[in-house]
């Protein structure tokens, strides 16, 4: 499918996103929210894609945010819609993998998208926060929230407060990014990341991130009963007993994801 404002391509197993907007730093407006939604859609409903990558063009900027003038004319009312909120938490809900390849600045909502991922890899150019304060307004797509997962309440509330910027070695030493890499290396990181995950069943990598949102999400008393149910279910697939008989086989499983 042709977008606007991103690129969706997809080769061996993973559907790769990128935010074609370099112009403007890839700023992300709301047509590029919905872009990004319904390339990741397509992509969870493709059943010859396992894992998504998503990306920026260039090498400046993963996502620099939201279009700053199209904030200054936001109102109350456009507030507490919050259109940015309500599509990173639908990007949190595909249940496939994904992972943010961050190829420079993740600012502001750059940085609450590549959070509603689940791997961040990042390159040693990349610049990451939460700037928001500095222009009298706080986070708005859940970065409060799942700033606070990632790296703990103090930090969180020490980026968002000060509005710091903070460079990939300290993202990855507080535990906001999983691994930096040089930068000419992104994307083979991504995808050496990407096709780890490809060899594994794929139906006990959907359900076990779903596991694990749930645990965040509703707390760990209800995910134990969602971890309990998935691993039931995943008891009765062809996957489990192609994984169990490749290991005691001492050979490579086929995983078939039924």
């Amino acid at each position: 499918m042709t977008y606007e404002n991103v690129i969706a391509e997809k080769s061996g197993g993973i559907g790769l996103i990128t935010i074609n907007r370099e112009e403007v730093r890839n700023a992300i407006d709301p047509p590029t929210y919905g872009e990004i939604i319904e390339a990741m859609a397509s992509f969870e409903a493709d059943e010859e894609v396992g894992v998504i990558i998503i990306t920026g063009a260039g090498d400046k900027s993963f996502a620099a945010g939201s279009d700053i003038r199209q904030i200054r004319e936001r109102s109350l009312l456009d507030g507490l819609a919050a259109p940015p909120q309500r599509h990173l938490a639908k990007v949190g809900d595909i249940e496939k993998p994904i992972i943010a390849a961050i190829n420079g600045f993740a600012l502001g909502g750059g940085c609450e998208l590549s959070m509603a991922c689940d791997i961040r890899i990042a390159s040693d150019r990349a610049k990451l926060g939460q700037p928001e304060v500095n222009l009298g307004i706080m986070p708005g797509a859940g970065g409060t929230q799942r700033l606070i997962n990632l790296v703990g309440l103090g930090k969180a509330k020490e980026l968002i407060l000060t509005g710091d910027i903070i460079d990939a070695r300290e993202a990855e030493r507080i535990g906001l990014v999983n691994k930096v890499v040089p930068h000419e290396e992104l994307m083979a990181a991504a995808r050496e990341m990407a096709g780890r995950i490809l060899e594994k069943g794929p139906l006990a990598v959907r359900l076990a991130k779903m596991t694990m949102n749930a645990g965040v999400k509703g707390g760990q008393e209800a995910a134990m009963l969602v971890e309990r149910f998935a691993q039931s279910c995943l008891m009765t697939t062809d996957d489990k007993g192609e994984g169990t008989s490749a290991f005691l086989e001492k050979r490579r499983p086929e995983f078939r994801g039924r």
